[in-house]
């Protein structure tokens, strides 16, 4: 990037407020005017109508039409799959993915428009954030699509002929995303920023189960009560609708996880309660899928190394990142309990996701995963890590979700010869996308295979993966295993003046700023900044944790 395409990047959104900021978006402008707002302005004009609107008819109009052109996509990635016979195996699993995405993109966009079709004014906070999430969700899922093609090594026709509409209805996404968040969010989204530490404590504490179910569902609890987790007493906080029992002995309703996630029923509703997946102590060697069918599951474990979910997929045996994850979760409102997930591929197989995490309204409790390079992939949507271990090398991290890790043990292990350790890599593309990493109140430490190998490694706290990459450390404890500079380039000087990458109030030998980077991007910032990047603002979730039960920090400590 050039430095003068960089600075008016960073000037635009100063130049949209001199534009746009005193117009009401029920005020008629030209397109002219309107696509200033937008990331690629001339793209914008290229497909808006000529005549005047307003920032809603724009945006319904954008938005329509974006729902037209995933269609057309989806059609043209099943005309190549039903020529799948004359491609290799990477390529067919590459254009799997991106019919996958392709199909969440189809109904992200048709509830996004039945929202801007029928509203002409600002929304409330939580359904403004329930949309701008989902069209944030849609670039991500075409930027994954067009990486697992740019990484398959053959099928060059296929690739060429994907890359110009993926390319396209990137930029009519883009462009989507910026007129929603102008036309329907509210100029402070957020709840006021004054700096109020406050904590909420829920259950899920000292391995209390805070559950409310019928009285046939509590008759198969107490019929598997003494399990140890299970030893509590029934609260009244989380309804539960069924209990499963899966155990490799047979003792229970299943002996693979992946039937009783068959059995849950489809689609169900927040106020139905979970359909509870018990999985006993053992090692479970299965790619567990939990896929968008399949909402508000929860799986309790026996406790992390006792409850162990295993695979050992890696792209160097064929599989898109995307795609070798030993567990996927992308049902909505999903809550994850005490359990081990790991990829056990190895360093040597490079990339090798241990769960991949596209689930909206997500939680994961005390689990640990367990993996090399690419660990944990937050791919999208809203997401909440509560006292959580996490082991990688290369970028464990990474994604383009809106996340928060809380009270959770970050631990850098023991790389290839020749690599460095990233905690994070950070995939936001657009910067009208609500999404980034939030690292608060946690630890990060060397694993013991790194601790004696200290001085051998360099260990950053993240690199920006992708232009607008976001990732703030607050409120933790950071050991001497991370470098002084903290932060790592990607490629040059690609995306250091337009990522923000931040740190408040840390502490640990590894904590001090005064030797850090000195990028455009990078800050030091103070409480009034970091309280944006709390639960309650970041995630607005004090309006969907309470219900699953988990433990949460909703302001800075």
């Amino acid at each position: 990037m050039t430095t003068m395409s960089t600075i008016l990047i960073l000037l635009l959104p100063l130049f949209v407020t001199l534009v746009l900021g005193d117009t009401p978006p029920t005020t008629t402008v030209s397109t002219g005017t309107v696509c200033k707002y937008t990331p690629d302005p001339s793209y914008c004009k290229s497909v808006l109508p000529t005549q005047n609107g307003n920032v809603y008819d724009y945006g319904r109009f954008s938005v329509k039409k974006s729902l037209s052109q995933a269609t057309k996509f989806l059609d043209l990635v099943n005309k190549y799959l039903h020529k799948s016979s004359t491609l290799s195996t990477p390529a067919i699993r590459a254009l799997q993915d991106c019919k996958t995405l392709a199909e969440l993109n189809l109904d992200f966009l048709s509830s996004s428009f039945q929202t801007v079709n029928k509203t002409t004014r600002f929304l409330q906070s939580s359904q403004a954030d329930d949309i701008q999430t989902l069209l944030s969700a849609i670039l991500t899922n075409q930027q994954t699509c067009s990486d697992g093609l740019q990484s398959t090594s053959s099928a060059w026709s296929v690739k060429n002929g994907l890359s110009s509409p993926i390319s396209n209805d990137t930029k009519l996404f883009s462009v989507s995303l910026a007129l929603f968040t102008k036309g329907w969010v509210p100029s402070h989204k957020n709840k006021p920023s004054t700096f109020h530490p406050t904590r909420k404590q829920l259950g899920f504490q000292n391995g209390r189960l805070p559950l409310k179910m019928s009285s046939r569902t509590r008759a198969i609890y107490e019929s598997v009560s003494n399990r140890k987790l299970l030893q509590a007493t029934v609260d009244e906080d989380v309804m539960v609708s069924d209990i499963v029992v899966v155990s490799q002995d047979g003792s229970g309703n299943f002996t693979t996880i992946s039937d009783a996630i068959a059995a849950a029923p489809n689609k169900s509703l927040s106020t139905d309660g979970y359909f509870l997946i018990y999985v006993t102590a053992g090692v479970y060697d299965e790619n567990v899928s939990i896929d968008k069918k399949k909402t508000y599951l929860m799986m309790v474990g026996d406790g992390i190394n006792q409850t162990i979910i295993t695979g050992n997929r890696s792209v160097i045996d064929g599989w898109t990142t995307f795609n070798s994850a030993s567990f996927v979760v992308v049902g909505q409102g999903f809550v994850g309990v005490n359990f081990t997930v790991r990829n056990t591929a190895g360093a040597v197989k490079h990339q090798a996701v241990a769960l991949r995490n596209g689930a909206d309204l997500s939680t994961f409790y005390s689990c640990s995963f367990e993996g090399y390079q690419d660990t944990l992939y937050t791919h999208s949507l809203r997401q909440f890590y509560r006292e959580c271990d996490i082991y990688g090398t290369v970028d464990f991290i990474f994604g383009n979700a809106a996340v928060v890790f809380q009270n959770c043990n970050l631990y850098p292990r023991l790389p290839m010869s020749g690599q460095f350790n990233a905690i994070t890599a950070q995939g936001r593309t657009d910067p009208n996308q609500n999404t980034g990493t939030s690292i608060h109140n946690c630890t990060i430490k060397a694993a013991d295979d790194l601790a004696v190998n200290i001085g051998s490694v360099k260990t950053y706290l993240g690199r920006p993966w992708k232009e607008y990459s976001r990732t703030v450390y607050m409120q933790s404890f950071i050991d001497n295993v991370v470098d002084v500079t903290g932060w790592n380039k990607w490629d040059g000087d690609f995306a250091l003046s337009t990522l923000y990458y931040a740190e408040y109030n840390n502490s640990g030998p590894g904590s001090s700023t005064d030797n850090r980077v000195t990028w455009p991007g990078y800050h030091v910032i103070n409480a009034t900044d970091a309280v944006n990047f709390t639960v309650t603002n970041f995630l607005l979730g004090d309006d969907w944790l309470p219900q699953t039960g988990v433990t949460y920090t909703s302001n800075l400590v």
